[in-house]
């Protein structure tokens, strides 16, 4: 159903006995994570590697909460070689907005 998210992984993280603290977890994702990623361009262009490492750290265990295992898997690649991962960054952007798009419908979907 979904390319990137998994809903047996969200379920597994956050269970599926407290549907509103799921979705509570999953925009609070969107909304730090997420968005904290998606500015990573920014960063490249300041040669700021710290920063971008420390981002990309940090989001490496949302991306297994949320089952992205590939998108996870760049994350550890950029921290590898983050002066030479631009364009791993570029594939990384593309998957950031496909999750946005699954996460915001699963949690239309959470009853």
């Amino acid at each position: 159903m979904y390319q990137i998210i998994s809903e047996q992984s969200i379920y597994q993280y956050f269970g599926d006995d407290d549907p509103e603290m799921t979705k509570e977890m999953l925009q609070i994702i969107l909304d730090t994570n997420i968005r904290e990623l998606k500015e990573l361009d920014k960063f490249y262009g300041l040669k700021d590697f710290e920063t971008i490492k420390k981002r990309c750290h940090k989001a490496k265990p949302t991306m297994s909460y949320i089952g992205a295992m590939k998108s996870r898997k760049i994350l550890e690649e950029i921290e590898k070689d983050i002066e030479s991962s631009e364009e791993l960054n570029s594939i990384l952007q593309e998957q950031l907005d496909l999750i946005t798009l699954e996460l915001n419908k699963f949690i239309e979907t959470i009853k």
